[in-house]
């Protein structure tokens, strides 16, 4: 796009639809994958900064783009008031080009990052693994995959028989209300902050024009060259002033905030005073078209709170209360609801902005804010669903007991009488106690330093299909009895 000139192949409209299409399946990835990567990596007191850290890029990034933005529009001021259209044409060309530079970066390090050991050992299922690349990369503060060396002597070490990711996995833990009800708060959380985010940041021009920066009628009607430049210039300037005064201070709020207050009140507050803001400003629409200073300190006001608050932490909370593997896909369905979010607020925006009123009027931005505020206040009750992960650690969040995932193949093997599903299965390991089959009921066999297993007790109830069945291999949690 950049590199291309204008022409009539194709409609420019059809061209930025295909790019940014192939640019959402990059964000849409990095989105799930910049929290996860810092969550498994972090240490549990600081993972809430290390994670506000990597998200407050996206502010910085922000600032910067808004920052290169009006340098280049100065550049071509001459250009665009002699030619119009035709000046403008290489000034958002040249801007597009530029916003490559930090992706080629971006690229390099993301290519070169390490598999989480968390991966390695929850879904690889190698703790031993897992741990050796753990030790090799803090010991020299560098990566080298090399499996090869484990190859032939997996079944000497220590492995991770966590549950497997499925369909059937993924019904059967999000089925559970204690599970399921975090998906739907993350994911409705982060529906309800991008309506009123994007539905902002979408029509900032818009927005500007009615808070004084935009386009003065005597310009346009002198001068249409000098118009069209005064338009980019003011949505460049003020696009500056809101990032400069929303944004970055938001993202610094949070990050000072979120591993002392915790990822909860932080959201459900920020989400409750946008709620105020935005019906303040909404409801008082009109009598803030004669107070503009007013309006753009409730403008930058919204921005630092949604920063500060539902927006990070929107990003913060589905790295932290998944199981790992889950983490990533439940990260990305939350991301995705967002987005969704997003469109939405773009339909209603765009629908409704002039009703009742005549074309550009903006008569019913008033009741979009209030609608805008609506949103908000739902976020407050979908974050009453969250739990508090402040200083928890990512296995304590799962809501799974993963102690019995890790067992040594030389701490336990089973007599010859011993059959799982029919077969004999010497040389297997299982965790202990783990529930022989006794008829309709199990009893509970434990192991004994002295290599004797001995009965610890009936329990009660059958065998279910789900103790049985745990993974698509052999059970190695459980053992029945003939």
């Amino acid at each position: 796009m950049a590199a291309q000139g204008p022409n009539t192949a194709v409609t420019i409209t059809g061209v930025l639809i295909f790019w940014r299409f192939i640019m959402g399946i990059g964000i849409g990835g990095d989105y799930p994958l910049s929290a996860i990567i810092t969550s498994e990596f972090a240490a549990t007191r600081i993972r809430g900064r290390m994670m506000t850290a990597v998200f407050a890029g996206q502010g910085f990034g922000t600032l910067s783009a808004t920052v290169v933005a009006i340098i280049c529009v100065a550049a071509f001021k001459g250009r665009i008031e002699r030619e119009g259209p035709a000046g403008v044409d290489p000034c958002w060309r040249l801007l597009i080009g530029l916003g490559s530079v930090p992706a080629v970066f971006a690229l390099y390090f993301r290519l070169s990052i390490p598999e989480s050991p968390r991966f390695t050992m929850d879904v690889e299922r190698n703790v031993t693994a897992a741990a050796r690349e753990s030790e090799r990369f803090m010991r020299t503060a560098g990566y080298r995959a090399d499996r090869a060396e484990y190859a032939g002597a997996q079944l000497l070490e220590l492995r991770a028989e966590a549950p497997r990711m499925s369909w059937a996995d993924f019904r059967a833990y999000f089925g559970q209300w204690r599970n399921g009800k975090i998906l739907f708060g993350t994911a409705y959380s982060w529906f309800a902050l991008d309506i009123a985010f994007y539905g902002l940041g979408f029509n900032s021009s818009i927005m500007l024009n009615k808070i004084g920066y935009g386009i003065q009628d005597v310009v346009c009607t002198d001068a249409p060259n000098a118009c069209m430049y005064q338009t980019v210039w003011s949505i460049s300037l003020g696009s500056v002033i809101l990032a400069a005064a929303g944004l970055i201070p938001g993202f610094i709020a949070s990050f000072l905030l979120i591993d002392v207050v915790g990822r909860r009140p932080l959201q459900l507050a920020g989400f409750a005073l946008m709620t105020a803001i935005l019906c303040a400003m909404g409801f008082g629409y009109w009598a803030l078209q004669r107070a503009n200073a007013w309006f753009v300190v409730l403008f930058c006001l919204a921005n630092f709170c949604a920063n500060g608050g539902p927006n990070t932490t929107t990003f913060v909370i589905p790295g932290e209360v998944f199981p790992t593997r889950y983490r990533s896909t439940a990260h990305g369905i939350s991301a995705a609801c967002g987005k969704f979010g997003a469109v939405i607020a773009q339909i209603i925006f765009s629908r409704l902005q002039d009703l009742g009123g005549a074309p550009g009027s903006g008569n019913w931005i008033g009741h979009i804010l209030e609608i805008f505020a609506f949103f908000m206040l739902t976020g407050c009750f979908s974050t009453l669903l969250l739990p508090e992960t402040k200083r928890k650690s990512l296995e304590e969040l799962s809501n799974e007991n993963q102690e019995n995932f890790i067992y040594d193949l030389h701490d336990v093997r089973l007599p010859d009488s011993v059959l799982l599903h029919g077969h004999p299965e010497l040389g297997h390991a299982f965790p202990y106690p783990y529930p022989y089959r006794t008829g309709a009921q199990y009893q509970y066999t434990q192991y004994a330093p002295e290599g004797e297993y001995y009965d610890a007790g009936p329990a009660a109830g059958p065998l279910s299909a789900h103790d049985v069945q745990l993974h698509d291999t052999a059970v190695y949690s459980r053992a029945a009895r003939p």
